[in-house]
Order: C-alpha cells, then sequence, then structure tokens
C-alpha cells in the first residue's frame, strides 16, 4: 500500500509516516519547510525516515508540485500539511493561512478527483472551527463557530473536503485534533515551551489566568486515529479525536513540577486574540465508526514529552 503524507516534516506528519512504515505502507512525502521555525528540526523530525528504503521525500509546495504525477501509484492521501498557529492567523500573514491551508487544499483534492485509485483522503482538522462554546464537550454536530483566522482557514478546507466527496466521490474523512502534543511538538506550543522553561530555570510564561482548560492529545493517539480512519472511516464524515483529559492550563504546570522534580516559575502575560477558553472533545462518534479511544493518559504523555526534550533540547538551542 502506498501513502502520500503531506507535512511530513513537522510534528504530527513526522509520527505519521513512522507509524505507517511500520504497518507496511511505502510512503511518499511532502513538505516545504515553511519559515514558522527552523529548518533544522524539521530535518531532524525526518532523520530516521530518511534512512528508510520504504520512504520517499519530496520538497516542495503543493501550489508548484505536480500533484497528478506524485499521486499516480499512491492508495491513501494522508493531509496534514498546514500553516499552523492561531495567534499568528491574524493582519497580513492570513494570505499565507489563506495559500497554504484552503488553496493547498483545494488543489490536492482537484488532482484526487479523477484518480480512481485513490482509497481514502484522510484531512487534519483542527479543534479550532469551533470557537468559544459555552456547551461542553463539544460534539461534531456543535455550531462551528471560529475565533481566529487560523480556524477559519481549517474550517475552510474542511467544507473542501466535503465538497470533493459530495462532487467527486473523493473519499474523505476529516479529524478535529484537539491540542496535540508530545515528542517532536512545535516550538511555539504550550508544553514544549513549559517544560523548556523548566529544563533551563526560565520562567513559565502562561497567556492569561491559567484556568483556561484544553482536551490535550498526545501524538500516538492522533497517529492510531489516522490509521483508524483510514481503515474505517466514513467517506464524507467528520470526527473529533481528543484526549479524554479537559484540564486547566495551570494544573499542566503543576504535572511537570512533578514529573521533573523541579518547581516552576510563573509569569502571566495578557490573553491573545483568537484562543478559545475551554475546548473539550465528545469523542464517541470516532469511538463508535473508528473504534478510537485515546490510550495514553495526560500524566504518561508529559512524562514521555519531558524525558524525550530532556534527550533533544539543544535541536531547538542553536
Amino acid at each position: 500500500m502506498n501513502a502520500l503524507v503531506t507535512g511530513v516534516a513537522g510534528f504530527i506528519g513526522s509520527h505519521l509516516a513512522e507509524r505507517l512504515i511500520k504497518e507496511g505502507f511505502r510512503v511518499v512525502g511532502v513538505d516545504s519547510f515553511t519559515d514558522n521555525y527552523p529548518r533544522r528540526i524539521k530535518e531532524n523530525n525526518l532523520r530516521d525516515l530518511v534512512a528508510n528504503p520504504c520512504f520517499r521525500f519530496i520538497e516542495g509546495d503543493l501550489i508548484s508540485l505536480n500533484l497528478g504525477e506524485i499521486l499516480k501509484e499512491v492508495e491513501v492521501v494522508f493531509h496534514q500539511a498546514a500553516i499552523p498557529g492561531v495567534r499568528t492567523s491574524w493582519g497580513r500573514e492570513f494570505n499565507r493561512y489563506v495559500t497554504n491551508n484552503i488553496l493547498g487544499t483545494q488543489l490536492i483534492l482537484e488532482a484526487c478527483k479523477d484518480r480512481g485509485n485513490i482509497k481514502k483522503f484522510i484531512y487534519a482538522s483542527s479543534s479550532s472551527v469551533y470557537g468559544d462554546c459555552c456547551v461542553l464537550p463539544l460534539s461534531e454536530t456543535t455550531l462551528t463557530n471560529p475565533v481566529s483566522p487560523y480556524g477559519v482557514s481549517k474550517l475552510a478546507a474542511e467544507h473542501l473536503a466535503v465538497l470533493y466527496f459530495k462532487g467527486y466521490g473523493v473519499p474523505t474523512v476529516s479529524l478535529r485534533y484537539f491540542t496535540v502534543y508530545g515528542p517532536r511538538q512545535r516550538p511555539d506550543m504550550s508544553f514544549h515551551r513549559f517544560i523548556s522553561a523548566i529544563l533551563t530555570n526560565r520562567e513559565i510564561e502562561i497567556y492569561g489566568t491559567g484556568e483556561q482548560t484544553r482536551d490535550f492529545t498526545f501524538v500516538d493517539d492522533i497517529v492510531e486515529a489516522n490509521i483508524q480512519a483510514f481503515l474505517h472511516g466514513k467517506e464524507g464524515e467528520v470526527y473529533n479525536i481528543g484526549g479524554g483529559s479537559k484540564i486547566r492550563l495551570i494544573d499542566v504546570v503543576r504535572i511537570i513540577e512533578e514529573v521533573s522534580g523541579r518547581k516552576a516559575r510563573l509569569r502571566h502575560l495578557d490573553s491573545q486574540l483568537g484562543d478559545a477558553k475551554h475546548t473539550y472533545a465528545d469523542i464517541s462518534k470516532a469511538r463508535m465508526d473508528l473504534n478510537y479511544s485515546p490510550r495514553i493518559s495526560l500524566y504518561e504523555g508529559i512524562k514521555r514529552h519531558y524525558e524525550w526534550l530532556k534527550k533533544n533540547l539543544d535541536i531547538y538551542q542553536h
């Protein structure tokens, strides 16, 4: 079985490609090395993959690559590529989100529509499509109301996936990820910032009071959800993928203190525009259709994340 993973040098994409190879897939990976964080970090994510004969890497973006040629022998697409980040999606930067997250998705869907060899197209969406909602947990039928341009771009691409299923029969499945963490997490994300700060005896910076809650999901569970979506996902459907751990951000810091044996020094910053106050996933639909159930507890996941970053902190400090 041949798979395409877009955004393969990223946090989730690299883990997913490694798992696919272990499952017997041959993987084509595409990445453009966008400058949202240093290239050397993404190249390190690819280190083991590029040495594997079952992996082929193509550097380039979805706008300029010959996607039809790439897809000739591909049977499943895992579309992970996107410009991430809620806080950076405002103002002039939104043009990059439109180009990469919306247009890039439309182009790869367009390339898939006339290819009968595509058995499944898995799109990586985001809990950001929900925005702020007073009714928790969030189900797939909850009104989508993004509070950031990033969320708007992910929701637009999600709608495109449904349209290409209805219009052309592209077998799309969208997965709404809820705050993913673990080894290789992007350096701008909270767990990475918190753990690296405590490892280097710096202040942990928290936006707002720390009372905001998130449903944190370990990267291995996200990868498993992608595999199950390929095997069992219903075409044209959307699924929440959460970790089952609704917790305050300030309590995450307490767990990191326990895991590290160090006392955190906190500095509170102003709340950021576009950050949802609370998220929590209803995963009953994914549980029923995909047989998805998060396996990694928050404590165990933070411990794994901490131990990995402790060994690899130098990658991020050059």
